[in-house]
């Protein structure tokens, strides 16, 4: 009987424990958090939920969960807010963010930007949203615009459908009343 050494055939199976013969597929391997984290979610989207009507859809790209924070930390964010009767009221989008699943408090950073479905529009670069007050706010300078008002400052507070935003210090604007 004679045996042959096929190093092909044994470079495969290496290479099959270590990543696979075929490639590498699936989610992204390039993971900032991965290590850390005690759950990655690809797509999430989570609806919160206040005496069974909806109140707040996040939705995410990548989600990674921290059990001893109870926090999200999201990639590609998109949160979806709703009326007290359900309807949709804004959307907000930002490269990252932080969501606190105990509270439903979050924070959006890096190009956040806030819209309404009659087209007013909010820009600043980071804000955090209360659930318990339903309120939004930043420190951070921003830009609204909406059909009758164009507004640039150091900071605000609004509620999420930006009916009433209120700068901590105006730089520029004008308000038509």
């Amino acid at each position: 009987m004679s045996r042959r050494w096929l190093p092909g055939a044994g470079a495969c199976a290496f290479a099959a424990v270590a990543i696979g013969c075929g490639g590498v597929e699936g989610p992204p391997t390039t993971i900032v958090d991965a290590d850390s984290a005690d759950q990655i979610v690809f797509g999430l989207d989570h609806i919160v939920t206040t005496s069974g009507v909806r109140r707040v859809r996040v939705e995410a790209d990548t989600a990674f969960y921290y059990a001893s924070t109870q926090t999200f930390e999201l990639r590609q964010m998109k949160v979806i807010f709703y009326t007290t009767a359900g309807t949709e009221s804004s959307t907000l989008t930002a490269r990252e963010g932080t969501y606190h699943t105990n509270n439903g408090n979050m924070e959006a950073r890096i190009d956040v930007v806030g819209l309404t479905p009659d087209g007013r529009r909010l820009t600043t670069s980071k804000l955090t949203y209360n659930r318990l007050s339903d309120q939004l706010r930043s420190t951070a300078p921003f830009v609204f615009d909406s059909a009758d008002e164009h507004l640039e400052g150091d900071g605000f507070t609004s509620d999420p459908n930006f009916s009433d935003v209120q700068a901590t210090s105006i730089r520029g604007g004008v308000r038509n009343q």
